[in-house]
């Protein structure tokens, strides 16, 4: 069985997040990886005793591995946003177009940020509806509780405690939010839509 591969990321010096906090948060998603190949591992070892030994312990493991893989997916995306550092949305983007269908997009912006301030753990994301063929905003408890099957991600705001608060107390994490859009490298956005739109 193939295993998960750990991703590198080009990340430079970002305004309003520390080298420190990116640092550390990348030794998290690290983690992700390794765990989510353990856990394989494990299922495959249980596998080879048979169902009627192991049904309980192979069905908690599956479990967790919902919560490892999307822990380590959803972070590539989060890192892959802030490479190349803060870029502007190309001219002509199809992104804003999308976004434009619902609403205006400064106000958009506004929307999402705020919902992302949510109480709780979990991630802010945006993604793509191909039944209705619009864009759709969800919030996803944990990483792992809220996905919305056949949805397909275009933008991913980690709401952990752990992505800010080298920088942040809990009570300013507004402020990480922001520094998070100024930060935000829309290029990569644009691709993550034309990729799952096919627009």
């Amino acid at each position: 069985m193939k295993k998960y591969e750990e991703q590198k990321f080009s990340i430079p010096a970002l305004k309003g997040i520390s080298e420190k906090a990116i640092a550390e948060h990348l030794k998290l998603y690290a983690g992700y990886v390794k765990n989510a190949n353990l856990v394989m591992e494990k299922i495959g070892e249980y596998a080879m005793q048979g169902p009627d030994k192991t049904f309980y312990v192979i069905s908690e493991l599956w479990r967790r591995f919902s919560f490892e893989f999307d822990g380590m997916r959803n972070h590539e995306y989060y890192f892959r946003s802030l490479e190349g550092g803060p870029k502007p949305l190309p001219a002509g983007s199809a992104f804003k177009a999308a976004v434009e269908e619902l609403a205006p997009f400064n106000m958009w912006l506004e929307g999402f940020k705020g919902a992302a301030l949510a109480r709780g753990i979990g991630w802010a994301m945006l993604m793509w509806d191909p039944t209705l063929e619009q864009i759709v905003f969800t919030w996803v408890d944990q990483q792992h509780q809220g996905h919305l099957i056949d949805t397909r991600p275009i933008l991913l705001l980690d709401m952990w405690e752990h992505s800010y608060l080298f920088d942040y107390v809990p009570a300013d994490k507004k402020k990480y939010v922001e520094a998070f859009f100024e930060n935000l490298n829309w290029e990569v956005i644009e691709k993550n839509f034309r990729k799952a739109s096919g627009r």
